[in-house]
């Protein structure tokens, strides 16, 4: 969307320092190599990077001028704006797209489950509303930037997702969101070697109300520690598993009943239900007919690496490797135990748990042993991933390996094609090696 060049000067509080241009409305781009024209660069400083270094190139690729906090002004540009901070100008420039376009705002974060979430969000959404969200998993500053201002203008419902690494990061992402509903998916270990505990990472989560409407309503889940901390005077939603009735449960499939309504959601996991309930309070905050509720659900489908299944060399693998961290894994595996004959679990470390990582990593082991045992294999990728295959009874097979080239050459050695492979680990893990390895790309 283009906006009033006019009304950026005041939004941001620019200074002229050169405007020569006939646009009355204006785009915005960070990126040198997509920048069009009628667009204004915006040089990001980053810890490695300046992106004022690239202002020549911004012009050289036909951009109509550009941000800046100094005082240079380049022959070739038609519109340069001093600011004190070039980010803050660009976030503030897509809060005014926010707030021109107007639409209702759901914000969503958590430790695990906010992209599942954002998705059940808009599958429901979009039956009923003109709707736009987040791409990918664009959830720092400039996705969300990037995100207001690829947003139609006929938008009704806009889906923002927000991601943490540290204190600060939600707030501000609050702070130009202005969310008429926000939700924390859950507030758990991911990211707790940066945050140190996790009332910290409860704290940094209830950021996300900070700026919310006061007459909006914010959904979670039940948890006394964020029932403790947010600081919200509007309604406020916590949701269990508790207020589900599980009706049928198959791996492609689940059925359930929820406030004594029925839903069906094809795919498997108490985790997604609980995401989904979560939706389903959001849908009806929105005025949503329970029948366009209902079909969103049912249409949901799973993105990329999130119980992603492939027929390879023979093997049905299932790749949920997006991320991972102590909660979502629990969850994973008390997935594929109950619902899941002859399956090979392999499991990789889990990154940015800090000090106590390997305690973490051992704890899922001792997880796996409270669970039904069946005719399971636990394959672990890593030095912190030994833990889990340390932990585990003598009962259930288990081997470690160090990295993902040995663990594939074993399963093509030794695992028979009547097990279903699972795949489970952080993204920096790169488990989707392994499918290329298995397809005979890489090994």
């Amino acid at each position: 969307m283009e906006l009033d060049l006019n009304e950026v000067i005041k939004a941001t509080d620019a200074k002229v320092l050169k405007n020569e241009t006939n646009l009355s409305k204006v785009g915005f781009s960070t990126d040198t190599r997509t920048i069009k024209q009628g667009e204004i660069f915006v040089p990001i400083k980053g810890e490695n990077f300046d992106g004022e270094n690239f202002i020549e190139k911004a012009l050289e690729n036909n951009a109509e001028g550009y941000f800046t906090r100094n005082d240079k002004v380049f022959e070739n540009s038609k519109i340069v704006l001093k600011v004190e901070d070039t980010l803050a100008a660009y976030l503030q420039s897509a809060k005014l797209c926010r707030m021109n376009i107007n639409p209702k705002v759901i914000a969503i974060t958590g430790s695990s489950g906010k992209t599942t979430t954002k998705e059940m969000m808009y599958s429901i959404c979009n039956q009923t509303f003109k709707t736009h969200k987040t791409a990918l998993n664009h959830n720092n500053e400039i996705g969300f930037c990037q995100t207001m201002f690829e947003m139609p203008e006929n938008t009704e419902v806009l889906i923002v997702e927000m991601g943490m690494r540290g204190f600060g990061e939600i707030e501000l992402l609050s702070k130009y969101a202005v969310p008429d509903i926000s939700i924390i998916t859950n507030a758990g270990t991911a990211h707790i070697g940066r945050l140190g505990s996790k009332e910290n990472i409860a704290k940094a989560k209830c950021e996300i109300t900070k700026y919310q409407k006061p007459d909006g309503i914010f959904i979670t889940e039940k948890n006394p520690m964020v029932e403790n901390i947010v600081e919200f005077s509007g309604k406020k939603v916590f949701c269990t598993l508790d207020d589900v009735e599980f009706l049928e449960k198959k791996p492609d499939y689940t059925k359930f009943s929820y406030k004594e309504n029925i839903f069906e959601l094809n795919i498997s996991g108490e985790y997604n239900v609980k995401d989904a309930i979560e939706c389903i309070e959001a849908a009806f905050a929105l005025n949503m007919d329970l029948k366009d509720i209902q079909k969103g659900l049912k249409e949901y489908k799973n993105i990329e690496k999130r119980f992603e299944i492939k027929e390879v060399h023979g093997y049905k693998v299932i790749n949920d490797s997006y991320n991972a961290n102590p909660d979502s894994m629990k969850g994973f595996v008390k997935n594929v135990l109950e619902l899941y004959e002859k399956p090979v679990l392999v499991l990789g470390n889990m990154g940015e748990l800090g000090e106590n990582s390997e305690k973490y990593h051992y704890e899922i082991g001792e997880y796996i042993n409270t669970l039904s045992k069946k005719d399971v294999i636990i394959l672990t990728v890593g030095d912190l991933a030994l833990k889990i295959s340390e932990a585990l009874s003598t009962e259930i097979k288990t081997q470690n390996f160090q990295n993902t080239s040995d663990l594939t050459r074993y399963i093509l050695a030794n695992i028979d094609k009547s097990y279903t492979i699972f795949l489970k680990a952080s993204r920096s893990e790169k488990f989707e090696d392994i499918i290329k390895m298995l397809e005979g790309d890489i090994l």
